[in-house]
């Protein structure tokens, strides 16, 4: 790669940025509706190009779920789309207003970041999402994607370079970088025009960026969840949310990682929870305590945990089991193997509930309902670039309100200091 191309990808992305930028609020919705119009008219084709990256991963890869685009998928793309086109602008917003003793009027207002750089692997549903939530807060967007993804990612670009030109603005307002990975250290490294880095993967990808990174950065992705039954929780609601939060997606962040049980509720959860695990085959990795219970139900799908199976984001379906003497020894253990992003509770007792709320330290935390509901769409938010786990500027669900800063406007008269 020559360096002069890759900062040249970042000089126009840069320049676009005040293209849409100018653009009011009615102008960047209909680049979203126009958007979501051309996508539904192009399924079938997404489909195929889809299907040339499935086509060289193996079905057994965790990814390949995630770079799975179907019907359904797709029909939620479009949904997103309509929904973040009809989200209040975030821009222009007023967050304080005041009048200095020396007659400066003082406001605040929520400006665009400017030009936001996006590096994510596998999902191609990123590639909208990220676009459409920067194209209504008014930002540039840089996107490097994965190469397995690399065939979906070009052409559901193209469609959106298609909607830009067909309304006056250049394409370079969205860019996607060549699959080279010398083009992620160069984005890294584009400190005098990118704005902000958002990483969206797994571990490895997320501390990379951090390590390297000159420019401010966003961290979203890695998920290490609990779901903790306290021994007041009812076993079947306990069992519904268990299987819930492990099989319905186990590629994506918000899925259970850990279950964490009181040891009085090992012998009336675990029975019910394995006739949801059986239909899909999860591994269980147990504890000492909790082992002898899987063994003696029958289940096969059965190893002994070691110390590594704790902490561990499975994006499988996988799942270990830590059993514990009350919220106490439940707090620390997730204390000690949390990334901080979801942690959840059963109990039916609400101070239990109310101490678990107040000490876990994660983005989300839940009482009595599966982690697989945080989600920018399922929190009415129309769509996310991510989950962030740290707690500057946004957690949790990362989606168009966090997609701008704040500049200071002052009118005077002439005053003078």
């Amino acid at each position: 790669m020559e360096q002069q191309k890759a900062e040249d990808f970042f000089k126009q992305s840069r320049k676009a940025s005040k293209a849409i930028a100018r653009l009011n609020s009615t102008e960047k919705a209909k680049l979203l509706t126009d958007l979501a119009e051309l996508i539904e008219k192009e399924v079938e084709e997404i489909k195929v190009e889809n299907k040339k990256d499935l086509d060289r991963m193996e079905t057994s890869d965790p990814k390949y779920d995630r770079l799975l685009l179907t019907d359904e998928r797709i029909a939620a793309l479009l949904n997103s789309l309509q929904t973040v086109a009809k989200l209040e602008d975030p821009v222009g917003k007023v967050l304080l207003e005041k009048t200095l003793p020396n007659g400066l009027k003082l406001s605040k207002i929520a400006d665009p970041l400017g030009v936001v750089g996006i590096i994510y692997e596998s999902r191609p549903n990123v590639t909208v999402d990220v676009a459409s939530l920067c194209l209504r807060s008014g930002n540039a967007a840089i996107l490097k994607g994965g190469k397995e993804a690399h065939f979906s990612n070009t052409y559901l670009v193209s469609l959106i370079h298609e909607v830009l030109s067909n309304n006056g603005l250049p394409t370079e307002v969205v860019t996607l970088l060549p699959t080279d990975r010398s083009y992620t250290a160069a984005l890294l490294n584009a400190e005098d025009y990118v704005d902000v880095i958002i990483p969206r993967g797994s571990a490895g990808l997320i501390n990379y960026v951090r390590e390297n990174s000159l420019i401010p950065t966003i961290e979203t992705g890695a998920g290490v969840c609990h779901t903790y039954v306290e021994k007041t929780g009812n076993p079947s609601m306990a069992a519904a949310i268990l299987v819930n939060a492990k099989v319905t997606r186990p590629s994506v962040c918000n899925s259970l990682d850990c279950a964490v049980l009181d040891e009085e509720v090992l012998e009336t959860v675990i029975p019910q929870v394995l006739e949801g695990f059986k239909e899909y085959n999860v591994e269980v990795y147990a504890d000492e305590k909790s082992y002898p219970v899987f063994e003696k139900n029958g289940y096969t799908k059965l190893k002994k945990a070691s110390s590594e199976d704790f902490g561990k984001e499975w994006l499988d379906y996988k799942v270990s089991f830590k059993t514990v003497n009350g919220i106490d020894e439940a707090l620390e253990h997730i204390e000690e193997n949390s990334s901080r992003h979801s942690e959840a509770i059963i109990t039916e007792n609400n101070d239990l509930a109310i101490k678990f709320i107040k000490e876990v330290d994660a983005a989300s935390v839940y009482h009595n309902a599966s982690t697989r509901f945080t989600d920018g769409e399922e929190f009415g938010l129309g769509a996310e670039i991510g989950i962030s786990t740290q707690k500057l500027h946004a957690r949790g669900p990362f989606a168009l309100e966090k997609l701008v800063t704040e500049k200071w406007v002052v009118l005077g008269t002439g005053q003078i200091r």
